[in-house]
């Protein structure tokens, strides 16, 4: 792991271009967001307040092995929203 910080800037930027994603869908689909895509947003932002969550907790016994299980689940979470963002076509 490089560094805390740029754990931190990469799930920022990847989860943020998501959001950006969702949005240009949304306006190339009528303009309007929908149940749907509301959804997904809520659902990115959750996530992302989770994980910063996790990754400012001092109080962990191996860092090595706590930043490693935060990367790992912010790749399956950014799977899991890509998933339901390619189902709205």
């Amino acid at each position: 792991m490089a560094s805390v910080k740029n754990l931190k800037k990469e799930i920022n930027y990847v989860l943020g271009d998501l959001v950006n994603i969702v949005y240009v869908w949304e306006m190339t689909h009528g303009g309007q967001p929908t149940e749907t895509t509301d959804a997904i947003v809520d659902d990115i932002y959750d996530n992302y307040d989770a994980l910063v969550t996790r990754i400012n907790n001092k109080k962990v016994e191996s860092k090595k092995a706590h930043f490693k299980q935060i990367r790992n689940d912010y790749e399956v979470i950014a799977n899991q929203i890509v998933e339901k963002i390619n189902a709205l076509n």
